[in-house]
């Protein structure tokens, strides 16, 4: 009976190291320095990824949600994870907020046009494809990733201009992309609205993006997704916007121990997204 025990909470020990190890990202590296704290980038390799091997894997950096005031690149750890296993670079990068460093929301727009540049900078590095590296994120974090690949005009100055910090590919949760009077965040960035908000920058260097929303949500209407979904299909390029019926916003986070349904819906249609435009097999 004791051995029987024994056994029992090894095998447990067994299962919260690999779950624990899951939720933990392969390599944190600071890609930018900041007086009131250093950013990172949290990387997720695929099994047996080794840097510098000459082989360029497609990759995807995504960014937290909290209204540009709070969060932590921990939300999109199991996306991270997830698409690591398919065989992409994944990371989830932290980004300056109004709570850890003091900052407005043009300086996150800032931040996440800097973690693209890093990154296609160091693709060689780090065995990325500097030709398909994607943005992603939600809500605040979905701006910000939608605002690397719009003209926003948010860029740090002592920066390599000659590196694009514009994706290749964009996936989108409950993305905030209407700053206008209308949108969400305008009395915030009233002054620069119209410099910030990712929907009014669309242009034909924006790339092929997927688009995740409840309909219920209060801060992100239908309708806003849908003239995102327009404007990017009258650039010529693909857009998907999917609608879950009676969701809110957040629906689309990672939920008890496996993520939940909705998670996993969520996750095999960003697969299909993926495998469709080359980033996965």
């Amino acid at each position: 009976m004791k051995l029987f025990v024994c056994l029992v909470l090894l095998l447990n020990s067994f299962s919260v190291a690999a779950e624990s190890k899951g939720n933990t990202p392969d390599e944190s590296v600071v890609y930018k320095k900041d007086a009131k704290g250093d950013l990172k980038l949290h990387f997720f390799f695929p099994e047996g990824h080794k840097k510098n091997d000459g082989i360029k894997r497609p990759s995807i950096v995504f960014f937290f949600g909290g209204g540009w005031v709070g969060g932590a690149p921990k939300q999109f750890y199991p996306f991270a994870r997830h698409l690591a296993k398919q065989g992409m670079v994944a990371v989830s990068a932290q980004y300056r907020t109004k709570k850890s460093h003091g900052v407005i929301p043009q300086e996150c727009v800032k931040d996440g046009k800097s973690a693209v540049r890093w990154l296609r900078a160091n693709a060689a590095t780090y065995g990325i494809d500097p030709d398909k590296l994607a943005a992603g994120g939600g809500s605040a974090g979905g701006h910000v990733a939608a605002s690397t690949a719009t003209k926003t005009s948010f860029e740090e100055e002592s920066e390599d201009k000659s590196i694009s910090s514009w994706p290749n590919l964009l996936v989108l949760c409950n993305p905030v992309i209407d700053n206008g009077e209308k949108g969400y965040g305008y009395d915030r960035v009233k002054a620069y609205w119209q410099q910030i908000s990712p929907l009014h920058n669309i242009t034909k260097e924006t790339p092929n993006s997927i688009f995740f929303l409840g309909s219920k949500d209060k801060l992100i209407p239908v309708s806003t997704g849908e003239a995102w979904d327009a404007k990017i299909k009258e650039q010529g390029k693909q857009s998907e916007l999917h609608v879950w019926d009676g969701q809110t916003h957040g629906f689309f986070n990672f939920k008890g121990k496996d993520g939940g349904p909705i998670y996993k819906e969520i996750v095999a249609k960003m697969d299909a997204f993926l495998k469709k435009n080359g980033y996965i097999k």
